[in-house]
């Protein structure tokens, strides 16, 4: 079973960007189909941001196309988020997270694995 430890959040002004990672250890990110990126605002609904398919397919929230890149460094048993053009409206705790499967890379319900959050506040 693999353990999510997510890192990388902060404050950071609009404009401004942020590279979060997502460390795995325990089991190796190979060994699961699909990847994540989520966040939840105070008094929001936890949404998707971006996800991994296995074979490379990218997903991005509509929000944050253009602006975000997910990647995963096998090497490393890595996930990240670089986030670039970072807006208020961004701000929330980002979660990463796996599973074996990947139906709706977007859909947090979907998702059986996840890390404890990492907090990140655009503000001037």
């Amino acid at each position: 079973q693999v353990q999510l430890v997510e890192s990388g959040g902060g404050s950071v002004q609009p404009g401004g960007s942020l590279r979060l990672s997502c460390a795995a250890s325990g089991d190796t990110l190979r060994n699961y189909y699909c990847m994540g990126w989520f966040r939840q605002a105070p008094g929001k609904e936890r949404e998707g941001v971006a996800a991994i398919q296995g074979g490379g397919r990218l997903y991005y929230a509509d929000s944050v196309k253009g602006r975000f890149t997910i990647s995963q460094d096998n090497a490393k048993n890595t996930l990240f988020l670089q986030m670039n053009s970072l807006k208020p409206e961004d701000t929330a705790m980002y979660y990463c997270a796996a599973n074996s499967f990947c139906i709706a890379p977007l859909r947090n319900n979907q998702y059986n694995y996840w890390g404890q959050g990492t907090q990140v506040t655009v503000s001037s």
